[in-house]
């Protein structure tokens, strides 16, 4: 089987903005976990002996199947997480397109000739690299992306000739049951590709086990580093993508609308503001600090707030409640720095109406948190390195976003930005499979993507042939 049936607790799954009961799943003991590990050396030794065209045909079913249930996919994962239906419907589509990009990688793990007669003594040698699998790799899926963000870690573990252990994010983990259920439907070998429900005791008990050879977690810094403390004592490789505080520049020789549309669309209304790369700072230049915020708040104001699967929602529910409470806590904090609200911030159960904050002080720790809702902060600047200087003192450093018409302004302050990606004259919240993602500081080191990560899940052997040129 590709779920587990351990014997545990039951986790109920609830939409998140009406309650209602959708399905439940067990809670796997820390137990059940170490079978599941077992069971996965068996796994490992099959996929490790698929041929590579036979690893890419595995991934291309399984896209297909995806491909098929892509609409039924996209409404049980907007009702269990609470993201707008089209947003859903992308995220299902990016999974395909992951899916059939590891396809491709699975059948470009080049190994090298490196050539030892540049060393003395060892002209007549012969060596030559080659990529083998690392070994069994657990992935521990978010609640925000789950579907697009389990299909970056087990296609690429699979493309790679390993064999995957899953771990869903406990509130919403319908969708990958099902995809689960479709990997095994595709052919997948014999428990190359295990999915087990539960909360930390799992996540901790696979970052623990000897028989994990790397953890791929996409979380929070605190998580992140949790993890990487009881990988370190298997040495088990530990690929981390973690919190982030992006930060938006508008200079003022910028479009203000589309800088305020990039705040909007990219923050308030993508993911509900629960995306890693999302704007979740805005510093704008004196300028156009008037500007922007007119243009900012006409376009909040348009934002529909409501059902999840309806088509003309914006913003839907939080993951649940708790969080809402959260991101208002948030907006309470900054306002007693002196932030002023001026558009939103009200809770409705899982609900939070997108927000709007100006005259944010830069020396506020709630603006150095990362906010994880539909909350823009606004502060000003007067020069484009102190909004740099700014930016950088955050601990996070996913991604940032330049807005100016200068070309040799924008490389310049993209240069100076100690991030993983900067977008110019567009939102952070972007994401491509083929495009390295990750960043520095607290948000991990790790660079994750279609090229990146199936190299991350090998490992080189080097072979040397003595006297090859005799």
């Amino acid at each position: 089987m590709s779920v587990t049936s351990p014997v545990g607790s039951i986790i109920t799954v609830h939409n998140p903005g009406t309650g209602e009961l959708l399905g439940e799943v067990e809670a796997a003991t820390a137990e059940r976990v170490a079978e599941v590990v077992a069971d996965a050396q068996e796994g490992q030794r099959a996929m490790a002996a698929l041929a590579a065209h036979e690893r890419a045909d595995l991934l291309r079913r399984v896209s297909d199947l995806i491909e098929i249930e892509q609409e039924s996919l996209a409404l049980l994962l907007a009702a269990e997480n609470g993201k707008p239906l089209p947003q859903t419907r992308g995220e299902v589509a990016a999974a395909i397109r992951i899916f059939r990009g590891y396809a491709g990688e699975a059948t470009r793990l080049f190994g090298r000739q490196i050539p030892l007669d540049a060393v003395p003594g060892l002209e007549r040698h012969l060596a030559v690299t080659m990529r083998e699998p690392l070994g069994v790799v657990a992935a521990l899926v978010p609640f925000n992306y789950p579907v697009e963000l389990y299909a970056h870690k087990a296609a690429a573990a699979l493309a790679a000739g390993n064999a995957v252990i899953v771990q869903p994010p406990s509130r919403c983990p319908l969708a990958l049951v099902r995809v689960a259920e479709l990997v095994e439907q595709a052919g997948s070998p014999r428990h190359a590709h295990q999915l087990v429900t539960g909360r930390l005791p799992v996540s901790q008990a696979l970052a623990e086990l000897p028989g994990i050879a790397a953890v791929s977690l996409t979380g929070s810094t605190a998580a992140g580093r949790e993890i990487a403390r009881l990988g370190s004592q298997t040495l088990k490789k530990v690929l981390l993508e973690l919190g982030g505080n992006d930060a938006l520049i508008v200079c003022d020789d910028a479009d203000v609308d589309d800088a305020a549309r990039a705040v909007v669309l990219g923050r308030l209304a993508r993911g509900n503001g629960q995306i890693c790369c999302a704007v979740k700072r805005v510093y704008v230049q004196d300028g156009v600090h008037a500007a922007f915020v007119e243009s900012l708040l006409e376009q909040t104001a348009k934002l529909t707030v409501g059902d999840q699967l309806r088509e003309s929602t914006d913003v839907g529910p939080l993951i649940a409640e708790q969080a809402a409470e959260q991101v208002v806590a948030a907006i309470g904090r900054l306002v007693e720095d002196g932030a002023r609200l001026v558009a939103g911030g009200e809770r409705r159960g899982a609900f939070v109406d997108p927000a709007v904050l100006v005259d944010v002080p830069t020396a506020s720790a709630a603006f150095a948190e990362e906010i994880f809702g539909p909350v823009a902060p606004v502060a000003r600047f007067s020069d484009p390195l102190e909004a740099v200087r700014m930016a950088n003192e955050s601990p996070y450093g996913l991604q940032a976003a330049v807005f100016t018409r200068d070309v040799s302004r924008a490389f310049d302050i993209a240069r100076r930005l100690d991030v993983g990606g900067v977008i110019i004259n567009g939102s952070t919240a972007l994401r491509a499979e083929n495009l390295p993602f990750g960043g520095t500081k607290d948000t991990g080191g790790y660079r994750e993507g279609l090229h990146e990560t199936v190299l991350d899940l090998t490992r080189q052997k080097t072979i040397v042939v003595m006297e090859a040129f005799g």
